[in-house]
């Protein structure tokens, strides 16, 4: 019997200022609810956990399953602590070893160090648990995590592969590009509902558009795309069932209003492409059109927009005109929220109106700030909450 054929704790990583929407996530799984910390949430589960979460976490970064935890201030504590793990349980006898560390307030800061401690451990547990005198490496990769925090260490075995931002419809990249999960935890953060509007006027290459069709239509954020954990030798194979059942809940046929405007012919021509790849193609409408000039006959809506900033345009003059330009043509609009996430610290001074929230996101470790313009939402009893925080 494997570590894979019982339960044990599950790690969900997660980016900086959207812990509490991937929590509300988890909730929404059914799992309970648990503290975020140092943007982690772990709980207990089993194999066909980890196939739930890679499959349908919209927000997370990755998910590993924890190995073990003890407390280590010197090398030989840390070596000795990592070999006490069964990994022949864990890992096959080819199995390819990559150790990835990271360590914050501890004795053990040197990442290096760390991590060639680490792999001499595994090795050593393996050779002595095979009686063998030498590892191939020439199998399915194990990525292991070695995390010290404050003295603290976690070993986590990858379970991901790929970020799970990679979802796999996003083949080409575009200028300045939002990440999948972070569109998708502004998008869940926000009024939007698959009964209202949405637009993004500065589209690119589609990727709001296409995580709110994703949300609107409840499909799992990952059913495209392959995870770590179908290769372990170890592991019963659980995904296919879990495809299964959570792609027999998505809605065909939504009746959707997405819309994507982008100025550049370009990028239309790849947000229509990524459409196409993520199968919601006949939820969006994209169009080549200068933002100035969008209208909108609903009388609410949601506007989520990654507004070009320095790094994409001229600077100066022109980036300001723009930001007032955008501000003038979302005043336009009848009671419609906008959320605008961007590096620009003073963005409401040009936008023309004070945020009603603002927040501090990181984007690729780049910060940003999400701005929260908010619209008086529907007279439904089911809408006259507040937005969540």
């Amino acid at each position: 019997m494997s570590i894979f054929d019982g339960q044990f704790k599950i790690s969900v990583s997660t980016a900086s200022g959207i812990e509490a929407v991937t929590k509300r996530e988890l909730m929404k799984l059914g799992y309970p609810e648990v503290p975020a910390i140092n943007g982690r949430l772990v709980l207990d589960g089993d194999m066909r956990d980890v196939a739930v979460l890679n499959l349908n976490l919209r927000t997370a970064n990755r998910v590993r399953i924890v190995l073990a935890e003890f407390k280590a201030e010197t090398f030989d504590e840390l070596f000795d602590g990592i070999y006490s793990i069964d990994f022949k349980d864990i890992l096959t006898a080819d199995a390819k070893i990559t150790v990835t560390a990271k360590s914050f307030k501890s004795k053990l800061f040197a990442l290096s160090c760390i991590q060639s401690i680490a792999k001499k451990a595994i090795v050593k547990k393996m050779l002595d648990s095979l009686k063998s005198a030498a590892l191939p490496e020439t199998g399915t990769e194990y990525r292991i995590e070695i995390a010290v925090l404050n003295d603290a260490v976690t070993v986590g075995l990858d379970t991901s592969g790929d970020g799970l931002h990679k979802r796999g419809y996003r083949n080409k990249v575009w200028i300045a590009p939002m990440r999948e999960t972070m569109a998708a935890a502004i998008i869940l953060n926000s009024y939007f509902k698959a009964d209202r509007a949405f637009i993004d006027p500065f589209c690119g290459s589609g990727t709001f558009p296409i995580e709110a069709a994703l949300i609107a239509t409840n499909t799992p954020s990952g059913t495209l795309r392959n995870f770590a954990f179908e290769d372990f030798k170890n592991a019963p194979t659980v995904l296919p069932k879990v495809k299964e059942e959570f792609e027999s809940r998505i809605i065909r046929n939504a009746e959707l209003r997405i819309s994507g405007f982008d100025i550049d012919s370009r990028a239309i021509k790849l947000a229509n492409e990524h459409a196409v790849r993520a199968g919601v193609k006949e939820y969006i409408h994209f169009e080549t059109q200068d933002m100035r000039k969008i209208k909108s006959r609903f009388a609410h809506g949601i506007m989520v927009a990654n507004p070009p900033y320095g790094e994409r345009l001229s600077g100066g003059n022109e980036l300001i005109q723009l930001y007032r330009d955008f501000g003038k043509m979302f005043a336009s609009l009848n009671e419609w929220s906008c959320y605008v996430v961007t590096t620009v610290m003073n963005f409401e001074k040009y936008f023309g109106r004070k945020a009603d929230k603002t927040r501090k996101l990181y984007n690729s470790e780049l910060e940003c700030r999400l701005y929260s313009f908010l619209g008086a939402p529907p007279k439904r009893k089911d809408e006259n909450s507040s937005p969540k925080s």
